[in-house]
């Protein structure tokens, strides 16, 4: 079964770079300069490089009236391009621990899955086989920030 994992939609994010330190205090973010370590992105869905510019901002990627909405904290680089993968994991879904959230339509959990080794991609699919999971949310377990969203792929978009 084929999935797809598209980085976030970057001219939400655009604005912020334009703001002041105030401004941005009063949308629940800050700008960061990546360091050693890793500032995942969500709309490239990469790491930054030491010394990129981003934004630290609050944002709510499970936007449903249920008791499993969630907000948290993401990375967002200056000037980053929305990823777009079918069937291949993104650099942020690799060597680290992620958990994943099967929900189905409505915005409920259905599964949920923990991948430690590397092994995403055979969770992922493992999630999918039960019908009934209509999408998946990652997170980083440890920090537990939104990682991406994995939708089921026809091969036709539906944007």
């Amino acid at each position: 079964m084929t999935y797809r994992i598209r980085g976030l939609e970057p001219g939400q994010f655009a604005s912020l770079f334009a703001m002041d330190e105030a401004g941005l205090a009063a949308r629940l973010s800050r700008r960061v300069v990546a360091g050693e370590g890793r500032y995942p992105c969500r709309v490239s869905l990469r790491d930054a490089d030491p010394g990129e510019e981003l934004v630290l901002t609050n944002y709510t990627n499970h936007a449903v009236d249920t008791p499993y909405r969630n907000t948290f904290a993401i990375f967002v680089r200056r000037g980053a391009v929305a990823a777009d993968h079918v069937d291949e994991l993104p650099p942020v879904l690799r060597h680290r621990p992620i958990a994943l959230r099967g929900y189905d339509a409505g915005g409920d959990l259905r599964q949920a899955a923990l991948a430690v080794e590397d092994d995403v991609d055979a969770a992922i699919r493992t999630l999918l086989v039960d019908e009934a999971v209509a999408y998946i949310d990652a997170h980083n377990a440890r920090h537990g920030c939104f990682a991406a969203r994995i939708e089921r792929y026809d091969g036709v978009s539906h944007d």
